[in-house]
């Protein structure tokens, strides 16, 4: 039975997702249903024999009929901070710990978790896991096949931190929060503000047939801020949100963000959003900046580029894509221009997917999505890559999978999700001021704000956060209510300028719905500044 507690821990989560900001999924965290079992004489999750327990996990899933199997041992801890002003007004912690388990039985899934972490749990978890396989099973149905992979008999990895976030006191959390809105504060207009801190933990012990173990511990951490200003006359308000990136780094990311050095700044430009002109609909250059670009590519690139979802396994809940079907995009779809190199990636230092090995025990690597303007390849996990052999065997590419298996949680199922996925900089080290100087009339866009687009990630529509006129090859005055129509593969292929090395930057996803049930995943996307030419733009203030 959840304890009083639980719930208002758990209920606690919920109501401060729906408090920060409209970037967070809906699907946070599931509530824990009971406490872990431990073996006689293990009193932490840091002192379980966890490798002797994924292979008694492992030998129960071979004796019960499996071909192929693998163990999950996790312990998954999220905590968040969440203020208004000068006051707290959310604290949470939560804490799961499990395991996950896959057997393969006669070319079918099946999967079982369990939180007693003892020699015969994880058995019995085993067990069921094979038995469920076997009903599984569909007669005349083709037989899961996975691609081979090298096994990694002990292998280590962790995220790009240095101080881990969940040793620093909720106290010093709080206050570095409260500072900053108070420097908001200080803006002219400025009533509201809103700030949060949320970081996630995951300590992965992975354990599978073809003798691979593996331990691994992910840290990401995030700081959502809105501050919002209000006209004298109360008839209009402004915000300016999604000022710093989530990121797979620790504390000091947060130090480096320095919310209470540019809390002032982010406020008045809150303020100025209350005095800019109203946008004049009709076609404009854009010049998008990568703290809003990394939103467009994730939306129409990033997600109708996954295999499962070009092949219709997501048509229920998340749509299907218009790179499909595989035989009839892969190497021929001219998605942009030849400047546009898009670069799927779990090895990226800092991204929120990064990985050392994925949950089908793959190690991490980089890939080519799109390759000078042509689509090139999908994201792939074990069980995937093997559909398109025909492919692969053709241009000469091994048929292995690109390491895109990912589970949020020890009790939920690994499935394929996004990689880091990038707009690589291009040759010429462009910069953003270079490519503002390069445009004539046109509109600027900094940040990611709302957005919309279809189930097959085809006709799109995106606000933003910051938008300043051009004219004449420099920033003419903040403009407000802009957001820009496109259809994804004539937006890409309008772009013609790209930024440098030395503009490139990452935005994220720390909450990426998939999925049924609903997993939340955490993904980066890199990109530059790019100039997109004849943008249809609409003024969303306007009223009929």
């Amino acid at each position: 039975m959840t304890s009083r507690r639980e719930f208002l821990r758990n209920t606690g989560v919920a109501a401060a997702i729906a408090a920060a900001n409209s970037a967070l999924s809906p699907v946070f965290s599931r509530a824990l249903a009971a406490q872990p079992v431990f073996p006689r004489g293990y009193g932490t999750f840091e002192e379980l024999p966890i490798k002797e327990l994924l292979a008694d996990a492992l030998t129960a899933a071979r004796n019960a009929g499996a071909s192929w199997a693998d163990a999950r041992i996790g312990r998954y801890r999220q905590n968040f901070v969440g203020t208004r002003e000068k006051q707290i007004v959310q604290v949470g912690d939560t804490d799961s710990i499990g395991v996950g388990i896959r057997a393969l039985v006669n070319g079918a899934w099946g999967f079982a978790a369990s939180q007693t972490l003892t020699r015969e749990g994880v058995a019995a978890a085993a067990r069921e896991a094979a038995a469920i396989a076997k009903a599984n099973r569909i007669p005349g149905a083709a037989p899961v096949v996975l691609a081979p992979a090298p096994a990694f008999p002990n292998a280590t990895w962790k995220s790009a931190y240095t101080v881990d976030p969940f040793t620093i006191p909720v106290e010093q959390k709080a206050q570095l929060l409260i500072d900053a809105n108070t420097e908001a504060m200080k803006a002219p207009n400025v009533k509201f503000v809103n700030s949060f801190l949320f970081f996630i933990r995951e300590d992965r012990n992975y354990a599978n047939t073809d003798g691979s173990v593996i331990t691994q511990t992910v840290i990401r951490s995030w700081a959502p801020f809105t501050a919002t200003a209000v006209s004298p006359d109360f008839s209009d308000f402004q915000s300016r949100s999604n000022t710093v990136q989530p990121a797979g780094r620790g504390w000091e990311f947060i130090l480096a963000a320095d919310l209470v050095g540019n809390a002032r700044k982010w406020g008045e430009e809150a303020a100025e959003k209350l005095k800019a002109k109203p946008v004049d609909v009709g076609r404009y250059d854009l010049v998008l900046h990568p703290s809003h670009l990394w939103l467009t590519i994730h939306e129409s690139i990033g997600h109708p580029t996954e295999l499962d979802r070009a092949m219709g396994y997501e048509a229920n809940y998340a749509g299907t894509s218009f790179v499909s079907p595989p035989e009839k995009v892969l190497g021929t779809l001219k998605y942009g221009p030849e400047i546009m190199n898009i670069q799927g990636d779990r090895t990226q230092e800092g991204g929120c997917a990064t990985i050392g090995w994925d949950d089908d025990g793959v190690q991490a690597e980089s890939f080519m999505i799109i390759k000078n303007g042509i689509f090139n390849d999908y994201q792939t996990s074990r069980e995937q890559a093997p559909w398109l052999e025909w492919y692969y065997k053709k241009n000469g590419m091994p048929v292995k999978s690109h390491g895109c298996c990912n589970a949020d949680n020890w009790s939920s199922v690994q499935f394929q999700r996004m990689p880091n996925v990038s707009l690589l900089p291009g040759e010429k080290d462009t910069s953003w001021d270079d490519v503002i100087a390069s445009t004539d009339r046109g509109i600027a866009i900094i940040g990611d704000g709302s957005f919309s687009i279809d189930q097959q990630r085809y006709n799109a529509q995106f606000g933003g956060q910051v938008f300043y006129e051009i004219k004449g090859g420099k920033l003419n005055g903040m403009l407000k209510d802009v957001a820009y129509q496109m259809k994804t593969p004539d937006f890409w292929n309008s772009m013609d300028m790209i930024g440098g090395k030395s503009s490139y930057m990452m935005g994220a996803s720390f909450f990426d719905g998939k999925g049924q049930p609903g997993q939340i995943g955490s993904v980066s996307h890199g990109c530059v500044p790019a100039r997109f030419r004849n943008a249809n733009v609409i003024n969303t203030g306007r009223k009929a």
